[in-house]
């Protein structure tokens, strides 16, 4: 034998030795690989069903926003209306506020006139004389009494 068929001899060995060792870890792999076109199969299924299930959740809150939409325009008249009467009490209430400053301002004028005229007994007097004209007034109109059934 010449040196080519020994050196060909040895890598033909080489390569058995070599396919020998690789037969366990390729078979390995070889299951693995099969595992994996397993679970790739149940992909699409698997795929489809969530997607199935993400479009009802959308459709179902699409559903809730209009249901909330509607309620909320139905109810916005009222909000309307409750903001004014807020802006109209609002209103009343600083005009009240200023009648009663007024008041307020014409009852010191009173008080100061009639102190720096040493009125303060007859303003008293005419005070209680107002307020029992007033009552006698009210005890002698006759009251309406009738009952309406």
């Amino acid at each position: 034998m010449d040196w080519l068929g020994i050196g060909v001899i040895i890598i033909g060995v080489a390569f058995l030795v070599l396919v020998i060792l690789l037969i366990k870890p390729l078979n390995k792999l070889s299951g693995v690989l099969g595992n994996l076109q397993k679970t790739t199969d149940d992909l699409p299924e698997t795929v489809t069903d969530i997607t199935a299930q993400a479009r009802e959740a959308l459709s179902t809150s699409t559903d809730t926003l209009h249901q909330v939409n509607n309620q909320v325009k139905e109810l916005s008249p009222i909000f309307y209306i409750v903001g004014d009467a807020g802006r109209a009490t609002s209103q009343l209430s600083n005009s009240m506020v200023n009648a009663v400053g007024k008041m307020e301002v014409k009852a010191q004028e009173a008080s100061d006139f009639a102190y720096r005229k040493n009125l303060e007994g007859i303003y008293g007097a005419l005070t209680l004389g107002y307020i029992l004209f007033q009552k006698r007034n009210e005890f002698s109109t006759p009251k309406n009494t009738t009952n309406s059934k």
